[in-house]
């Protein structure tokens, strides 16, 4: 089979291109390479892989001969008010669009990677995947718009799309800017680590490799216009989370407490009742088997003082 890849310079992507190549099939990445972070990370992560420089917002994507899309290019971040919105509006909204309209227009699956993002403060938890959408992020609100448009191509041009609702995936590779690896890199460092709220603050912590299993199930097997939560089966707040890297590490962390930050949602616990049923899918990586996988990776990386 040959997909395109889009964002495979980025964390999951790049996850999810090596996976495809491994079992087998042709793999064309994309990426734009943005600076958001270091785009030495980026490359590093790209080394290997067949990855163009292509603005999705711009530019279209050849889809001949291609079986299917795995459309995870974005800008991420839920820290996204301000002036950086129109850099949100125009990565994830317009380049969207372009994605979903020449993938119609080729007859092409599409698998969109959204966020849990887009249920913001959710009604219930778990959440489950027909709660309502109350994201309180212009990130949030761009991914749900997402969702919508795919919607809307599906109605009118007859697109074959299935959404994933990501839950706060982590692993090696994991980028510089989230909490994680900001608290990975702190504990190499001996540096100290800032703490937004009181770090009561939960979330379905997905390890990386199981991710990619499901986004490849769901290429693989999903009905069409199925909209699936991927979460990782364990809820930890990030002071539980913090412990066990402290654990895992074998060394201490220094916390500097912070403000909670705006657009940061309390909880996020996935339902993945949905997934476990139709595709067979569940999260196998417990999260002390993941955060050590990360900080082995990282560690080594990071010269210690």
């Amino acid at each position: 089979m040959k997909y395109v890849v889009t964002g495979a310079a980025g964390f999951i992507g790049s996850h999810l291109a090596e996976a495809l190549v491994q079992r087998g099939h042709e793999v064309l990445g994309v990426d734009s390479f943005t600076d958001y972070y270091d785009q030495t990370l980026k490359e590093e992560n790209a080394a290997g892989l067949d990855v163009a420089r292509v603005d999705l917002a711009e530019e279209e994507i050849d889809l001949e001969g291609v079986d299917g899309v795995f459309h995870l290019a974005g800008q991420p971040g839920v820290r996204s008010f301000g002036d950086v919105f129109e850099d949100y509006a125009r990565r994830n909204l317009l380049a969207s669009r372009r994605v979903f309209e020449t993938a119609a227009a080729a007859g092409v699956r599409v698998v969109f990677a959204s966020s849990s993002s887009v249920y913001g403060d959710a009604e219930s938890y778990p959440t489950r995947e027909d709660a309502e959408l109350r994201p309180i992020s212009p990130y949030g609100i761009t991914k749900a718009g997402c969702e919508q448009l795919a919607y809307a191509y599906t109605k009118a041009f007859a697109l074959d799309a299935v959404v994933l609702r990501y839950f706060t995936f982590y692993g090696p590779r994991q980028r510089p800017d989230m909490a994680l690896m900001r608290i990975v890199d702190a504990i190499a460092l001996g540096a100290s680590f800032e703490l937004y709220g009181d770090g009561l603050q939960s979330r379905s912590f997905t390890y990386v490799a199981d991710g990619v299993d499901a986004t490849i199930a769901a290429m693989e097997r999903a009905p069409a216009g199925a909209l699936y939560n991927v979460g990782g089966g364990a809820e930890a707040t990030m002071r539980e989370v913090i412990a066990t890297l402290e654990r895992v590490s074998g060394r201490a962390l220094e916390l500097v407490e912070r403000p909670a930050a705006a657009g940061d949602v309390r909880r996020t616990s996935a339902d993945t009742r949905l997934i476990e049923e139709d595709l067979g899918w569940r999260a196998t990586t417990t999260l002390e088997d993941g955060l050590r996988a990360q900080w082995e990776w990282a560690s080594v990386r990071v010269a210690a003082p």
